[in-house]
């Protein structure tokens, strides 16, 4: 991905914040040199020093079988975006788009038994712990948990690479970012009103 140097995150637990926010993602490996792609949650996770994301996919998506001849898949995750009119500027200039997107690149492998069971788990525990009735692993039943179980893949993706942009204005002076800041809120979008909001936090953490 190509990220101008005022854009570019370093930070590996801010990046890994904004995974937990931003779960939903595009995995993206080859298939006789086509690419292929899935959207589908998944997890990003620490052990030791590594990072690991973790998800699972249908038996019958024949992606999960690129894995064995993919040296690398890539997973990209992509927060709020909106568009930014020239006319908000203080100067002649043009219009652009602001975004949040972080790529991640390694090998993936297949998960075993054992493993899904705990990746599922997690999963579990993270979207439904908030529920006013949370339906976790340990409440479902067991013949049901076997049936389901046979009809998705999990896999496992060691993370060898991140590559992360956060492009919010940051290039604008002062006046400009302001401007934009205050002309998202007003937008009927609100996906253009979250980017206003991360600009304004970035100003005043």
């Amino acid at each position: 991905m190509y990220i101008p140097k005022q854009f570019k995150i370093s930070d590996v637990e801010e990046i890994r914040e904004f995974v937990q926010q931003h779960s939903f993602a595009t995995l993206v490996t080859t298939k006789k040199g086509k690419p292929i792609a899935t959207h589908l949650p998944m997890q990003f996770i620490k052990e030791n020093e590594d990072y690991y994301i973790t998800g699972h996919m249908a038996y019958g998506n024949p992606q999960w079988r690129t894995f064995v001849d993919t040296e690398e898949t890539l997973a990209i995750f992509q927060g709020p975006h909106a568009y930014i009119s020239s006319s908000w500027y203080e100067q002649e200039n043009v219009p652009t788009w602001n975004y949040q997107a972080v790529h991640m690149y390694g090998p993936a492998r297949i998960l075993d038994e054992e493993e899904l069971k705990q990746d599922l788990t997690h999963l579990l525990e993270k979207y439904e712990d908030s529920r006013e009735n949370p339906v976790l692993w340990d409440k479902l039943s067991p013949s049901l948990l076997e049936k389901e179980l046979k009809g998705i893949v999990g896999f496992r993706i060691q993370v060898k690479e991140i590559q992360a942009a956060y492009k919010m204005s940051q290039n604008r002076n002062e006046k400009d970012y302001r401007t934009i800041t205050e002309q998202l809120k007003k937008e009927e979008n609100p996906v253009s009103k979250q980017m206003a909001e991360l600009m304004q936090k970035r100003v005043n953490p």
